[in-house]
């Protein structure tokens, strides 16, 4: 019996090898848990146009709106864990939702598998152009001034958007009133519409409005200004110091996914990451790159888990719940 146990553990290890090494041999799905066409998409295609040329195989692009993201990544998580279902997510999705969703059904940690680290997105406060702020200052007066909270778009609760908004309630203790939309994208159109107030949005996702001339744009996160964007002033250098935040993003797999897979799929993306001509339209989007050292699955894995301890914290104490 013993013989035969071990002779079942060899031919499954050996059919795992040959799995791996066949590795892909056919498309592979990067599930975007928001809307086409927002900053999360735009990236995420820009990848995959590059990681197929190493992969030899198409790379396309799923968009699985809903629940913050939490519906896509959950498409992701009970998918097979044969590197043909990536996982695309960022703070919002693979941080907050495990602590703003009571039946998120799937654990963010031990159900995934990390693959890589992706650029960093600096938030921007932003405003529609009605609103009669000039500066930061202008805006946080008006903001107060209110006899109501300013309608504030996010791509839903414990997303990007949403976490950058309870952050800036608690720096300046202004209240915001918040307007969920499937995606930042969708907020945006509406923004520009003068149909909400405001959005602290990803800055890939506002810039190019902000220099159309129509949104407002008052200062980014980041403790330095971006270098796409180095005419609008940091937090800090406007007023409002203590408030730092960037948007990181990640690939990942479903858990039991093959390592040589893993690896394989790291490689692509590293390799994309390191093509002059991606790196060009990533930081045309405002984009930090990861730094090299940064690239690998466990940075990505131990990052997650940092960040789960910095920001769950301050969304449980903002008793954001979602059933």
């Amino acid at each position: 019996m013993r013989r035969l146990f071990l002779a079942a553990l060899a031919i499954l290890a050996f059919g795992g090898a040959a799995v791996a090494q066949n590795f892909p041999s056919r498309p592979i799905t990067i599930i975007v848990p928001f809307s086409a066409g927002g900053p999360s998409d735009v990236m995420a295609r820009i990848l995959a146009e590059r990681m197929k040329t190493t992969l030899g195989e198409v790379v396309q692009i799923e968009n699985v709106t809903g629940a913050a993201g939490s519906i896509g990544v959950g498409r992701a998580v009970r998918s097979p864990p044969d590197g043909y279902t990536i996982s695309f997510g960022h703070l919002g999705t693979h941080v907050a939702n495990g602590a703003i969703y009571n039946k998120l059904g799937y654990d963010l940690v031990t159900d995934l598998e990390p693959v890589v680290l992706l650029p960093s997105n600096t938030m921007i406060v932003v405003s529609k152009n009605a609103v009669p702020a000039k500066s930061l200052g202008e805006l946080l007066a008006w903001l107060k001034a209110r006899p109501e909270p300013a309608a504030t778009g996010t791509a839903g609760a414990g997303s990007g958007s949403h976490i950058a908004g309870l952050y800036f309630e608690n720096v300046t203790g202004i209240k915001l009133q918040y307007v969920p939309y499937r995606g930042t994208g969708p907020a945006m159109n509406d923004l520009v519409a003068g149909q909400i107030d405001m959005i602290v949005d990803q800055l890939s996702n506002s810039i190019n409005q902000v220099r159309a001339g129509n949104i407002r744009g008052y200062a980014v996160t980041d403790t330095k200004r971006s270098e796409s964007a180095s005419d609008i002033p940091t937090a800090e250098e406007a007023g409002l110091g203590g408030f730092h935040m960037t948007l990181w993003s990640g690939l990942w797999v479903p858990k039991g996914t093959p390592k040589e897979i893993v690896t394989r799929l790291n490689a692509a993306a590293v390799e994309a990451l390191n093509d002059p001509s991606v790196r060009k339209q990533l930081e045309n989007l405002g984009l930090q790159m990861t730094p090299k050292d940064k690239l690998t699955p466990e940075a990505l894995g131990e990052w997650q888990k940092a960040e789960i301890q910095k920001w769950w914290p301050m969304i449980k104490a903002a008793n954001v719940k979602v059933d």
